[in-house]
């Protein structure tokens, strides 16, 4: 029988690792090797996220719901993204945790098919709506400041 990374467990396991394998002495808070790799400048978060991939990739080969699936890309590209900002981006990967969150959503969908798909569909509208914003409203005040420049005359 091949090797197989796709048991429950396993998934467990590679969630714990990147995630919440560590534990900041003296405190509750847990991290894992996805906020250790960030630190690697220019590669860190990219390599984080396409080892976040491996349980959406497990998901998808047992067959989770499309929404399921996009749920748990956003929450990768999210914590990719903002993982990206110095320090800050840091922070978050400690608190945002989306291998853990998305092993409960692979572990939901196996116990419920179907289930919570109106949360899912209206995380990831307030998810699209918050990155159109973040692009759209510099975008209008940069045009609204230098639209008198703009004038043809």
């Amino acid at each position: 029988m091949p090797f197989q990374l796709s048991s429950d467990e396993h998934l467990d396991y590679i969630a714990a690792l990147l995630d919440d394998i560590f534990r900041i002495p003296g405190t509750q808070i847990r991290f894992g090797l996805d906020a250790l790799i960030g630190w690697v400048p220019g590669i860190g978060d990219a390599m984080a996220g396409i080892a976040s991939f491996l349980i959406v990739f497990a998901s998808w080969r047992r067959g989770a719901k499309s929404i399921t699936l996009v749920r748990m890309i956003a929450n990768v590209l999210l914590e990719t993204t903002i993982g990206a900002i110095p320090v800050a981006g840091d922070v978050f990967h400690v608190f945002w945790k989306a291998n853990r969150r998305n092993y409960r959503l692979l572990m939901r969908e196996k116990e419920q098919p179907g289930a919570n798909t109106r949360r899912d569909w209206l995380f990831l509208a307030i998810i699209f709506s918050t990155a159109i914003a973040a692009v759209g409203i510099p975008i209008v005040i940069l045009v609204w400041i230098l639209w008198p420049y703009l004038q043809w005359r």
